[in-house]
C-alpha cells in the first residue's frame, strides 16, 4: 500500500482526494496546507509519493517540489494544478514532478498518476 502526502490549501480538495485514496488502497500519510508544512512532514514522514497543488500561501507547490527534490533526488511528486495554469507543467516536470493532472480531474487520472510513481 503507498502512503501519499496530500499538500493542498483548500480543504476541500484534500478531503475529495483523501476520500478517493483511502477508498483505492492507499494510505494518506498526512495532509499539509502549503508548501512549506508539506515539505516539513515529507521529511519527517517520507511518504511514497505527494500529490501536491502549485498555488498555495508561504510556499507555492513548484518551490516545495524543489526543496524535496533536494532533501530527496528520489522523490515521487505529482502536481495537481487548476485549468489555466498549464505554464506552469514545464516548470513543475522540469523540477522533477513525476506527473502532472490538471484540475478538473477525473478520479481516474489522479489514481493512475500515483499509482505509476
Amino acid at each position: 500500500m503507498k502512503s501519499v502526502l496530500i499538500v493542498d490549501d483548500s480543504r476541500v480538495s484534500r478531503k475529495m482526494i483523501r476520500h478517493l485514496l483511502e477508498h483505492s488502497g492507499f494510505e494518506v500519510a498526512a495532509e499539509a496546507i502549503n508548501g512549506k508544512e508539506g515539505l516539513d512532514l515529507y521529511i519527517k514522514l517520507r511518504p511514497d509519493v505527494v500529490a501536491m497543488d502549485i498555488t498555495m500561501p508561504e510556499m507555492n507547490g513548484i518551490d516545495a517540489l524543489k526543496a524535496i527534490k533536494e532533501h530527496d533526488p528520489d522523490a515521487k511528486v505529482v502536481i495537481i494544478s487548476a485549468a489555466g495554469q498549464d505554464y506552469n507543467k514545464a516548470d513543475a516536470i522540469r523540477a522533477g514532478a513525476v506527473a502532472f493532472v490538471t484540475k478538473p480531474y477525473s478520479d481516474e487520472e489522479i489514481l493512475e498518476a500515483l499509482r505509476s510513481s
